[in-house]
């Protein structure tokens, strides 16, 4: 069965999630929140960034605060922020699950 859209969220978006619960900031300040917290592991590419941006402004995640030259800066709303705590709720999930079969796996 095919997921509903923003159902889960790729680890480039739960990252700019992530970066935005610190507080408002520009497409390139979240990129390179990202980068740092993941030790380069996660780059994200313009055209991802562009994508995820406008993905989460039309799915009312997150809002425009300034506009200054071609610089956006961005804050979360409370409808991003639910978003982005379900999502760390199901990966926590699904890290216990790992965990527990680990468990029975080691003692066959």
């Amino acid at each position: 069965m095919p997921k509903k859209a923003m159902e889960s969220l790729t680890e480039s978006m739960f990252y700019v999630l992530m970066a935005l619960m610190r507080r408002p900031m520009c497409g390139i300040e979240a990129v390179r929140f990202v980068s740092d917290k993941t030790a380069g592991r996660i780059s994200i590419g313009p055209a991802t960034l562009y994508t995820v941006l406008a993905k989460f402004e039309s799915e009312g995640y997150i809002e425009e605060t300034e506009v200054e030259g071609r610089k956006r800066t961005y804050r979360i709303t409370e409808k991003g922020r639910g978003a982005y705590r379900a999502e760390l709720r199901r990966l926590e999930t699904m890290a216990e699950d790992a965990r527990t079969e680990e468990l029975f796996y080691e003692k066959r």
